[in-house]
């Protein structure tokens, strides 16, 4: 079967609206998109006052060499979060197909799940002495569903998942349904990613960002990888011009060889001081166990995780309290700053600890 036949039929069938930058490019005289003619004061030749390219050429090409793919396995959106809400509209039928979750975990693929009408099915994660661990027999037991969602390094417990575990789920839910695989930290860990084995195994998706490791959080840039028939389905439903102009000509400066190179320092020197941080938590007398994970982050669990929480936002210092979620109790999530914040972090658990 094609991957294309476990997508909602009226999408299957749906004619993409033609917008003026698909049906011609921006070269010309354009009199074709109802534009001003005259760019905005301030536009520092970027031409804000033209509608952007869809599906932007150079970033493209740019990302689909950084991620080791095909471009016609690539679709950008807005952040992972419009590839996630993509995937439920195309694929998810209200109210008969299940999303599977496998808790804690990121919350948004739940509420997408939930916004379509999904019966969403949670699947937790295992916790053991120093890490949660993904079930696999449990998900076997729980039966098919038309998407899985799961997350490597996993947000917000930070631990990393098997290759093989995850491509053996997605052999196991061939023709049944899509194995998604959130990669938003991929750049932090050691693991290599699997966004080029999407050519061998045509249900999986993988989802990557610029909004971390490229700190483009504010661009919200994100980046779909999936089988060419799954990726011409989406963007059926994606909006016409998705990525703004200045967004796209942040990333495309941000993915220059030097660049990268530059954000690799980054974050080799985010994860070094990493374990010094990871060792002020590992010492102190309140917190009760430390998940430090593979991500750019740390999952502690405190005697009182939302007194921590409302200590430090009295001290300035925003953490996130993750007690809500399955199994976090009194658990928080903090992230990795500069070196000096980290410090002050630090400085701020000490005095904490005797106060």
């Amino acid at each position: 079967m094609s991957i294309a036949d476990l997508a909602r039929p009226e999408i299957r069938s749906l004619a993409p609206y033609a917008s003026a930058r698909a049906l011609a490019d921006s070269a010309g005289i354009l009199l074709n998109a109802n534009e001003n003619p005259w760019p905005p004061q301030g536009d520092g030749g970027l031409r804000l006052n033209r509608y952007p390219e869809p599906q932007p050429a150079e970033l493209k090409k740019k990302l689909a060499n950084y991620y080791g793919v095909a471009a016609e396995q690539l679709l950008l959106t807005r952040g992972s979060d419009e590839g996630i809400d993509l995937l439920m509209r195309a694929f998810v039928h209200p109210g008969a197909d299940r999303v599977i979750t496998c808790p804690p975990c990121f919350g948004m693929y739940a509420l997408s799940a939930r916004i379509q009408g999904a019966k969403v099915v949670e699947v937790p994660l295992g916790e053991s002495e120093d890490d949660f661990e993904l079930d696999p027999e449990a998900l076997a037991d729980t039966g098919p569903a038309k998407l899985l969602f799961l997350c490597s390094p996993n947000n917000p417990t930070g631990n990393g998942l098997d290759a093989e575990t995850v491509l053996g789920l997605a052999r196991d839910y061939q023709g049944a349904g899509l194995v998604v695989l959130d990669e938003a930290y991929i750049e932090f860990s050691e693991r290599p990613s699997l966004a080029s084995r999407v050519a061998q195994q045509p249900n999986l998706v993988v989802l990557r960002t610029l909004s971390k490791a490229f700190g483009l959080a504010g661009c919200r840039l994100g980046a779909l990888i999936a089988h060419p028939e799954v990726i011409e389905l989406l963007r059926r439903i994606i909006p016409p011009y998705p990525l703004p102009t200045p967004a796209v000509a942040a990333a495309v400066v941000a993915l220059d060889p030097e660049a990268v190179a530059a954000r690799r320092e980054q974050i080799d020197l985010l994860m070094d001081d990493k374990r010094r941080l990871v060792q002020a938590l590992e010492s102190h007398s309140a917190i009760r166990h430390v998940w430090p994970g593979e991500a750019n982050f740390v999952l502690v669990r405190a005697d009182d995780g939302p007194a921590l929480v409302r200590a430090a936002a009295a001290a300035g210092i925003r953490l996130r309290d993750q007690s809500a979620q399955p199994g976090l109790a009194d658990c928080v999530r903090i992230t990795l700053g500069t070196p000096e914040e980290n410090t002050a972090l630090i400085e701020f658990m000490n005095a904490w600890k005797s106060a």
